[in-house]
């Protein structure tokens, strides 16, 4: 389960920054290479600090690993991937650069999302064929 950051709740406990651990099921369909899927949840560790005009910077990393077919020679490959994260949230609606919260509440859906979309290879090679010169694909 993907938990909420309560912006409102922190500032009244005077609490500015804090981190958040946690692991959710990312969406199968976000992957775009044939024959692979997630082999385990995608394990998360964020840090947020709520800034004097209550924008919330957020920054991070989250590790997952994909397990299918390798792209080139069709054998099992598994592998694991780390990606940093950051993302700025401000009161109101996102506007493109920025994510947008409302209520003094923050999901976190569309920012992990968009960092998974991001940390995402384009294939999935095997020992052997990672270990080749990709040039030649």
């Amino acid at each position: 389960m993907i938990p909420r950051i309560d912006v409102r709740g922190a500032i009244a406990k005077k609490q500015f920054s804090s981190k958040l651990n946690f692991e959710y099921e990312a969406d199968g369909t976000l992957l775009d290479i044939p024959f692979v899927s997630f082999s385990s949840p995608v394990e998360v560790a964020l840090r947020y600090e709520i800034l004097e005009n209550d924008d919330v910077e957020i920054t991070g990393q989250m590790r997952f690993s994909l397990k299918g077919e390798c792209s080139r020679c069709l054998s099992a490959a598994e592998q694991s991937f780390t990606a940093e994260i950051d993302g700025l949230f401000v009161a109101g609606e996102s506007d493109g650069e920025t994510y947008g919260y409302r209520n003094g509440v923050i999901y976190l859906e569309e920012f992990l999302r968009d960092g998974l979309l991001v940390a995402l290879p384009p294939r999935l090679l095997c020992g052997t064929c990672s270990a080749q010169d990709g040039e030649n694909e």
